[in-house]
This record gives C-alpha cells, sequence and structure tokens, in this order.
C-alpha cells in the first residue's frame, strides 16, 4: 500500500492537451505541508487545477486514499477535498456567514437544510480564522482579505482530509499572513490534515512546508525537505535571479549591491548595521562592512549588499591580516560610521574599537 495519503503517478498537465509540466511525481501524507514553488507561468496553478478535477491532465494519475481521483463522485470528492483558489468569487446576495455555510453542503439533503451541528460547524471554522465578526456583512462588500479568510473558513467547514490553496495569502497583510499560515499548521498538526499549496513568499514556504516541489521548465527539478531544497545559490539559479540576492539560510532578500569602489566603511555587528547597510544600498552609495564573524546577524546582509566585507570564522580571534585590511579600507573611504555598542567587553570589541580610533586619527569618523 503506498504510503501517501495524496500522491501523482507520471502526471502531466498543461492546456489543450499540450504538455506543460511532465512527469510530475509528489507525494503527501496526512498531516503534512507540501509548497509549490516557482517562477510566474511555470505551472503551479495548472497542477493544482488538475489535482482538484478543475482541468484534465495530460497524461497520468492523481490518487487520493489509494483511489484515482476520477473515480470519485462530486459530493465524495468534496467530503475529502477542499479549495481555496485566487480566483475571486462573486457570490450575490449571500452574507459571509452564507459562503461560510456553502461548505456544509456535501452532508446536508436535497434541499440544503443546515442542521443545528452544521451550523455550529460553521460558526466554529469563522472562529477559527477571526471572521465571526463579518457574519452578517454582505461577501461582495469585504476586503480580499477578508474574503480570504472567509474562503479559508469554507474549506474548512467541509472537514476535509486535504485541502488545496493556490497562493492564499497573496491578499493578507503580515499579521493575517501569518494567522492564516498558523491556522494550517494547527490543523495539520491535530486533524490530520493534508496541505498541499503553492505560495510565493520563500521565507514562508520555507519555514511552514515538510515537503517543497520547485517547478522549473516543464518538470519538477527539486521535490524534498526545506533543508533538501534551500541549499545555498540554488532560489537564484530557480527564479533566474538577475539582480539582487536571496540567501537560503536565513531567508534574506537583498536589493542589488551599489556599484563602484566603497565610499563608507561600516563598522558593525551584532545585527547593528543591517539597516545602515540598506540605507546605503537606497542611496546607491557603496560600502565596506567588517570587521564581522561569519556567524553575526549582519553578516548576511553585509555580504548581499557591500562592496567588500571584511570577516573573520565564526568565534575566531581576529587576525593581524584582517585588521590591516579593515584599515585600508578605511583609508580609501571618505567616511566612517559605526553602529554596534563599542562598550562591550572582549576581545572582538577592542578589535572594532581599534578600528574607530583609527578612522577617528584620519578624520573619518562620522554618521550616515
Amino acid at each position: 500500500m503506498n504510503q501517501y495519503y495524496f500522491y501523482t503517478e507520471g502526471l502531466t498537465v498543461g492546456y489543450h492537451g499540450v504538455p506543460l509540466v511532465k512527469e510530475i511525481g509528489i507525494g503527501l501524507k496526512q498531516g503534512e505541508i507540501v509548497t509549490l514553488i516557482g517562477p510566474n507561468g511555470a505551472g503551479k496553478t495548472t497542477i493544482l487545477k488538475s489535482i482538484i478535477r478543475q482541468l484534465e491532465p495530460v497524461g497520468g494519475a492523481v490518487y487520493l486514499d489509494g483511489r484515482n481521483i476520477k473515480e470519485f463522485p462530486g459530493r465524495d470528492l468534496s467530503k475529502a477535498m477542499s479549495v481555496v483558489l485566487t480566483e475571486r468569487t462573486r457570490p450575490e446576495l449571500m452574507t459571509c456567514e452564507d459562503v461560510v455555510a456553502a461548505g456544509r453542503y456535501p452532508y446536508t439533503g436535497r434541499f440544503g437544510v443546515l442542521s443545528g451541528e452544521d451550523k455550529r460547524i460553521v460558526r466554529e471554522s469563522m472562529e477559527l480564522v477571526h471572521v465571526r465578526e463579518l457574519s452578517d456583512q454582505d461577501f461582495s462588500t469585504a476586503s480580499d482579505g477578508q474574503k480570504q479568510r472567509v474562503m479559508l473558513a469554507r474549506a474548512i467547514c467541509q472537514q476535509p482530509e486535504m485541502i488545496v490553496l493556490d497562493e492564499p495569502t497573496s491578499f493578507l497583510d503580515i499579521k493575517y499572513k501569518l494567522e492564516f499560515l498558523s491556522v494550517l499548521q494547527k490543523l495539520a498538526r491535530t486533524g490530520r490534515l493534508a496541505v498541499i499549496m503553492s505560495l510565493h513568499e520563500l521565507d514562508l514556504a520555507e519555514r511552514i512546508s515538510d515537503k517543497v516541489v520547485c517547478i522549473k521548465g516543464d518538470k519538477v527539478d527539486r521535490f524534498g525537505s526545506p533543508q533538501e531544497v534551500f541549499t545555498p545559490g540554488y532560489i537564484r539559479e530557480l527564479f533566474d535571479i538577475g539582480s539582487g540576492s536571496y540567501d537560503e539560510e536565513t531567508g534574506c532578500l537583498e536589493l542589488e549591491t551599489p556599484k563602484g569602489e566603497p565610499e563608507v566603511f561600516v563598522i558593525a555587528g551584532n545585527g547593528s548595521g543591517a539597516h545602515t547597510f540598506r540605507k546605503l544600498q537606497r542611496a546607491g552609495i557603496p560600502f565596506a562592512a567588517g570587521i564581522l564573524w561569519e556567524n553575526d546577524l549582519d553578516y548576511p546582509a553585509a555580504r548581499a549588499l557591500a562592496a567588500e566585507v571584511v570577516s573573520e570564522s565564526a568565534f575566531c580571534p581576529i587576525s593581524t591580516e584582517h585588521v590591516k585590511r579593515a584599515e585600508e579600507l578605511i583609508s580609501k573611504c571618505r567616511k566612517v560610521v559605526c553602529t554596534v555598542d563599542l562598550h562591550r567587553p572582549g576581545e572582538f570589541a577592542d578589535a572594532l574599537r581599534g578600528l574607530w580610533e583609527y578612522a577617528k586619527s584620519t578624520g573619518k569618523a562620522g554618521t550616515v
């Protein structure tokens, strides 16, 4: 018996018989979250629509609990799988509660009359995603973010074993992004719900996913845990990033490095310098930074934005060679700024104090 609740075999998707993504192999256990990532137009939405039977696959098959999904009657499929797509629904003359209650229709009789139990599930589903206060509001007047949360409540209301979501956080602010994904994570953990979705927010995908599916060209390029997928340099390759950078280890996304020789030297550390690095980048001023341990909070941003970083291996004493290089850069720059607290004890702080004193002796110590 296959170990996965949901899996595909040789699935090929596309339009009008023309393949877009070929030979897709994905497996999803109950209690797991699997996320599709890849460039715009790569085929993520096409894959999801083929999974939910909105599109006919070009080839291969989709299995749910050991059954080919084609075999499911519509009502049975609605009980097993719920869907939240980015396409905006436009129900007329329906309150938000009416929309959520539609998730109970697979369980009601022919006339769609809700029982007391159905109404309880509707209410609890709305409370779970914090839209209970919208119960009597006309759905068409709700904001995009509110509509997205209402649609999630409707999907939860179906009490499915699997939920499929296409860019579910697209219309949400940061507060509701985190709440939305936290609800999904809780349902996966406690309800044994299987979740498959697409996301553009790579940092969120890395944090919430048990497995990540990378779509590139006409194939699944990688399928594995975040640790297996987010290896150094892979995201730049997957998205063909030509400017700026993405750090897979930290989720740090930075804009393009200013061109030219360093004009400012930033003495930083303990995460104190990142804001200054980005301020200089916004102004188009090339800069150098140091001396940083390579496990310092400032190091990823410095490595991405600075023309040169003087760095030392984690927890190692600062070498005379690196002090000399930092002083050489200070001599060439027109200004030196210090963002780190120089009153801390220790050999590392001593070295940074020495650089700051050297900067003051050259008359270049200042602020940005």
